[in-house]
């Protein structure tokens, strides 16, 4: 938009056609579908091979409290939770540790552990099978507070940390430095596909700008955390 406003302004003609055509090329490269997903495709992680773990934890930020009926309501990154109820019934993991506090800066007494619990409650999957850390408000906080309840009830404890494929770089990297464990990552909502369709890579797409600031803000978060470490 800055772009085309500065060629509207330029009294120079070559000038600015030539923005005009930088800001087309620059709206082609983020608006394609294709040419995020294939970045996608790169950066996120694949899935590991099947063994059974003692705990799967279940990074928050896939859901939010519903007031109006008073339960969860799932956000994009819900397959968080859906892939480690399946990886549970499967007998994959014993134990679902859910970590996430509040991450609301005003409304601090809805915490999205809390309404989980109830959520799988009423799946039927018992309180011995769950376990939850409500304190923690980002990834650093997950990792710190998570470790230590698993610290306490079981220090051998093989471990599955569960969230989207393009977070787990970054999970990784803040996990790896707070245990001596081999943990291991499981991945989920993938936004790169397998296959692309003929209009991913001609027509312009409103996601595929939502998928630029995504993974921008994941790069950024993974550089600060990189230089703290």
């Amino acid at each position: 938009m800055a772009i085309l406003l500065y060629a509207a302004l330029s009294k120079n003609p070559k000038g600015k056609r030539k923005i005009i055509w930088a800001a087309v090329i620059i709206f082609f490269f983020f608006s394609n579908g294709f040419l995020v997903g294939k970045v996608f495709n790169y950066y996120e992680s694949g899935y590991p091979k099947s063994q059974k773990y003692d705990v799967g934890i279940v990074l928050g930020g896939f859901s939010e409290f519903n007031k109006r009926n008073q339960s969860i309501s799932f956000g994009f990154a819900g397959d968080r939770l859906f892939q480690a109820i399946k990886l549970y019934e499967k007998g994959e993991i014993k134990k679902i540790l859910i970590t996430s506090g509040s991450a609301s800066l005003l409304d601090t007494a809805a915490k999205e552990a809390d309404y989980t619990l109830a959520f799988l409650k009423q799946l039927g999957i018992p309180d011995s099978s769950i376990l939850i850390e409500n304190r923690s408000r980002n990834t650093v906080e997950n990792a710190k507070y998570s470790l230590a309840i698993i610290d306490k009830y079981n220090p051998k404890a093989k471990i599955l940390v569960i969230t989207s494929a393009w977070h787990i770089p970054r999970s990784k990297l803040i996990f790896d430095k707070q245990t001596q464990s081999k943990l291991t990552y499981y991945p989920t909502n993938f936004i790169g596909k397998t296959e692309y369709d003929f209009g991913d890579y001609i027509l312009p797409s409103a996601l595929a700008l939502n998928s630029w600031e995504l993974i921008l803000k994941e790069w950024i978060g993974l550089i600060v955390d990189r230089v703290r470490s």
